[in-house]
């Protein structure tokens, strides 16, 4: 019996991660928009991130202990659909029921949550268990893919927004709707590989519960938690604290932190090896670029401190993924889901933890102290202060990723 071509597979799932991009790029650029044509609060508009955020955890805890409830060939192809439907749901309320506008948008972003959720605990164990020479490099380039999208999305969705009008967004969010469907169809038309889907693999042999995949789970989380706390701030922190117009933020802060981010991973994906080593000067290397962004005195090494961190942090998530499937082959879906749910964690938590701490240390009095000592704003001070904060999360990274490296050679040695 002939094998399975899985060619079409592989770029089944680098188009629509590239296709579902919009999920978690397109909603921040429309909010000034809804808090102008619909009178929405910036409250309730950081209410559908966090709405986001809790869905998608919601589905990596599912699937981390429930996963052998689910039909995955079936769940994979289904995926895409939700994520045109939570979009078209998403534009369509409030064009046909403008009193409705919010609960249009909760509803959809629930539907594209799940969406989000499902992709990030089977697109990655898909392209795992495909036949290949080069496995971590294909699991690379899939994350850089993402990267690439994001950078798609900001810059035709800003480009449209500033020529066409922002009063016709909803048509741009169902242009973005279109793009799943033809995951949909190319999911259908490809042989899924088969893999383990609970705990056959895991879970028996003690992996989930070993000193080892708990490394694995807080490089993700740490690593994670670097990565969105810049990407969620970024715009924000070049326009408050350093100064800068806007479309500096949005073009040269959160667009060339997508191309560093993507190049990073496409780097990888060509030239990389020795992913441990990755993770450990990726780690060190955010620390140092968000030490440079709080504390230099030039906006403009500040702003490229803030864009390189997108190039650190680049192979922070996918090499744990590299680095787990390395030590721990074939352990199926319930451990990718549980990664993810550790990532998502520290993507939610390391951005709400930077805006309490500028929230609070803005109205501090001695950071008013500081500020007027230097001729600062107040919000610049606490600005700079929750970038520093944030360096703590790779500085810690730094820690378990060495202890990580030593616990693993030492086993290694004992078993060889």
């Amino acid at each position: 019996m002939s094998q399975p071509n899985y060619k079409r597979t592989k770029h089944s799932c680098y188009y629509t991660y590239v296709a579902m991009s919009s999920i978690f790029s397109l909603p921040p650029l429309l909010f000034v928009t809804f808090h102008d044509s619909y009178d929405i609060s910036y409250t309730w508009l950081g209410t559908l991130v966090l709405i986001n955020f809790c869905t998608q955890l919601a589905i990596d805890l599912i699937f981390s202990f429930f996963s052998k409830y689910f039909n995955i060939r079936y769940t994979l192809r289904v995926m895409p659909l939700l994520t045109s439907l939570g979009l078209f749901v998403y534009a369509l309320v409030p064009m046909l029921a403008p009193d409705m506008a919010y609960l249009g948008l909760a509803v959809g972003t629930v539907l594209f949550s799940v969406s989000a959720g499902l992709s990030e605990v089977l697109l990655s164990p898909t392209v795992a268990a495909l036949p290949s020479d080069t496995p971590e490099r294909d699991m690379s380039l899939l994350h850089s893919l993402y990267a690439w999208g994001v950078l798609l999305v900001v810059v035709v969705s800003t480009l449209f927004l500033t020529f066409v009008g922002t009063e016709y967004w909803m048509y741009l969010a169902m242009f973005w709707a279109v793009l799943p469907l033809v995951s949909c169809y190319l999911f259908c038309t490809s042989p899924i590989p088969d893999f383990a889907v609970n705990e056959n693999t895991a879970s028996k042999t003690g992996t989930r519960k070993s000193l080892g995949f708990i490394f694995c789970l807080m490089c993700i989380f740490f690593g994670s938690a670097a990565e969105n706390s810049m990407t969620n701030w970024v715009s924000s922190y070049v326009e408050s604290a350093l100064r800068l117009p806007k479309i500096w933020g949005d073009i040269f802060g959160m667009a060339l932190f997508a191309v560093f981010l993507g190049l990073g991973r496409s780097l990888y994906a060509k030239y990389g090896r020795d992913i441990s080593r990755v993770l450990l000067c990726g780690m060190a290397g955010a620390v140092v670029c968000y030490l440079v962004a709080a504390f230099s005195p030039i906006p403009i090494i500040a702003l490229c401190a803030c864009v390189l961190t997108g190039f650190c942090t680049s192979m922070l998530w996918p090499g744990t993924l590299i680095f787990m499937e390395e030590k721990f082959p074939h352990l199926g879906v319930a451990a990718y889901a549980l990664m993810a749910a550790g990532g998502d964690l520290g993507a939610s938590v390391a951005p709400q933890l930077l805006g309490i701490i500028v929230d609070n240390v803005s109205e501090a009095d001695w950071a008013i102290g500081i500020a007027n000592s230097f001729s600062l704003a107040p919000e610049q001070v606490g600005m700079k202060a929750g970038m520093l904060i944030s360096a703590i999360f790779p500085l810690v990274g730094i820690a378990v990723v060495i202890t990580m490296r030593r616990y693993f050679k030492k086993r290694e040695g004992a078993n060889g």
